[in-house]
């Protein structure tokens, strides 16, 4: 019977969580929608921003769930880089960014150098 409860509090914890991100993710559409109309001197109706903000998430959805089945494809249990650059195929330009943005982080990524071994004992011996 604990068992059950301890089950049941995780998962009401965990959709809890899983709402709370779902509404900061909304909120942050929200936000750039505004904020792109008005760079633009546009005005924009609250239906059309929570039309987007739903979209979003829900193309977002769509995304997680291709990489991570990319990623399962390829026997691995996490997701990179290539898992998301596959995800754009359809889209060139956003292909085009995708690796652009890779070949950038790569060059950016500190560069691990020759590492040398210390001779074995017998080795200096000799």
């Amino acid at each position: 019977m604990e068992e059950r409860e301890c089950a049941y509090e995780k998962l009401e914890e965990t959709e809890e969580k899983a709402e709370l991100l779902r509404d900061r993710f909304r909120l942050s559409v929200i936000a750039i929608a505004e904020a792109e109309a008005k760079k633009q001197g546009l005005e924009i109706a609250e239906s059309v921003v929570a039309c987007i903000s739903d979209l979003a998430f829900k193309f977002t959805e769509l995304l997680a769930n291709d990489v991570w089945l990319f990623a399962q494809h390829a026997g691995r249990k996490s997701i990179n880089m290539e898992d998301v650059i596959l995800s754009a195929h359809r889209n060139e330009h956003l292909l085009g960014l995708l690796r652009s943005f890779s070949h950038d982080l790569k060059g950016k990524e500190p560069k691990a150098g020759k590492v040398r071994k210390r001779p074995l004992k017998e080795d200096t011996e000799s």
